[in-house]
């Protein structure tokens, strides 16, 4: 494909639209220019997952405070959340799909083929995919991997009993001070408490649709490594249940979560010691109980139970923030009040020294090296480990001209050698397909 070819895509000025209908030889240039540029697009696509991939491993995204790469995405680049998410799920199933990505790169896949082909694309049956992908449209695609992954899970029907019999659950202390957790559950209770990890994930991430996203599909969507993050759900729910109202009264005792701090030490009843600044976060907004004990450790007296936030100025604080005030967070729901200046340190607890903090970068703030300020005109600022002032706001940079991307097109994606026959589906969607023989070919590869 020649430079002036790929131009000429662009130079079809806005003018020469008409709601007439057109002639069949315009028809077929417009239709042309429209699958050539697709080819095109799709070719920077492969170029720009490629790019997400190699940010997302190296964490660049965490070196400014995000939680997670799709929320850098959505803030620096004006992608929505979700398919943020997917984005970064799709770049890096891509890694195992060569053959994949390298169609592509050469414009002859769409990117929608590609994001349902990577929910259940092994490198076994990556070929079976592809054929049905090069050869059909993206309805295809998306119906035999919904066909696919129905049959996967009947698979799993007869392991029901096997679960039920060898279902058990354990917990220790280990050498550092962690809590570790094994469980074995059967399919149903299993799926209920995979379920509520979910809902406490993302409290702003919609219900997956039906064949559209599992929960392996969502562990990959560009958050912190997933096992971080279902630990990080697991206490959100306890929480939850520790705080309904059905569990309070005179049985509270029973259930609180009891930090001893000292002028040395800081430790969790019955547990192991936890650092200083941890006892600072968790002591930002929780009930305190003062306790001043004698040399033995034995308790002398118990002084007046107080809440840190009160719930008014708590209401106050949710009105106005609104959900995390760390810059490009999303996160509305489980948040803590942080006291700007920390309560240990004489802060006052008033709406005027209390922002809102996700849990994650409420760490990041206390733990993590990064600072939450207020100047004195009253803005709320934060830096990051380098001390270095966070953005509130992002902009994509600006196109100078068509011309512009006329050139940028060229000197980028030339050696692509896209053209308007590579994507398109040799079958049409009414086609019909052989569905089982279909489905049969991704469970036994050649």
């Amino acid at each position: 494909m020649q430079t002036a070819t790929v131009s000429a895509i662009l130079d079809t000025p806005s003018t020469s639209y008409s709601t007439s209908q057109c002639s069949a030889a315009e028809a077929a240039r417009l239709g042309e220019q429209i699958t050539e540029l697709c080819s095109y697009l799709y070719a920077a696509e492969a170029k720009l997952l490629a790019l997400i991939r190699e940010f997302d491993e190296k964490k660049g995204w965490a070196e400014q405070g995000f939680y997670s790469c799709a929320h850098w995405l959505n803030f620096k680049c004006g992608i929505g959340i979700n398919a943020a998410r997917e984005k970064v799920r799709v770049a890096r199933a891509l890694v195992e799909l060569p053959e994949t990505s390298a169609r592509l790169a050469k414009g002859e896949l769409s990117y929608s083929k590609v994001r349902a082909m990577t929910r259940v694309a092994t490198p076994e049956n990556e070929g079976a995919l592809l054929n049905i992908a090069r050869h059909g449209t993206a309805h295809h695609v998306e119906k035999l991997v919904a066909k696919y992954r129905s049959a996967k899970r009947a698979q799993a029907a007869a392991l029901a009993e096997e679960q039920y019999r060898d279902r058990e659950l354990s917990h220790y202390y280990d050498h550092d001070g962690c809590l570790v957790i094994k469980a074995r559950l059967p399919a149903e209770q299993g799926a209920m408490i995979i379920k509520a990890l979910e809902m406490a994930l993302e409290p702003n991430f919609p219900a997956a649709e039906e064949g559209k996203a599992d929960t392996d599909d969502a562990s990959a969507s560009g958050q912190q490594p997933v096992a971080a993050r279902r630990a990080d759900a697991l206490a959100r729910i306890a929480e939850a249940y520790l705080g309904n109202d059905a569990h309070t009264g005179s049985t509270a005792d029973r259930y609180q979560v009891v930090v001893h701090v000292t002028a040395e030490t800081s430790e969790i009843e019955g547990g192991p010691h936890v650092t200083a600044e941890t006892s600072r976060r968790i002591g930002c907004d929780s009930t305190i109980v003062r306790v001043t004990d004698d040399d033995n450790g034995e308790p002398l007296s118990i002084g007046r139970r107080s809440r840190t936030i009160p719930p008014a100025i708590r209401r106050a604080l949710r009105r106005r923030d609104g959900g995390c005030r760390f810059p490009g967070c999303t996160h509305t729901r489980f948040v803590d009040g942080h006291h700007i200046v920390h309560w240990a340190d004489n802060g006052e607890t008033s709406l005027d020294n209390l922002v809102l903090l996700c849990r994650h970068h409420h760490h990041l703030v206390h733990e993590g090296g990064f600072a939450c300020e207020k100047s004195g005109n009253g803005e709320v600022t934060f830096r990051d480990r380098s001390q270095r002032p966070l953005p509130t706001y992002a902009e994509l940079p600006r196109v100078a001209s068509d011309e512009a991307l006329q050139r940028w097109l060229d000197n980028a994606y030339l050696e692509a050698a896209a053209d308007g026959d590579g994507c398109d589906a040799k079958w049409y969607a009414g086609d019909r397909i052989d569905w089982h023989m279909a489905v049969d070919a991704l469970f036994s590869p050649s």
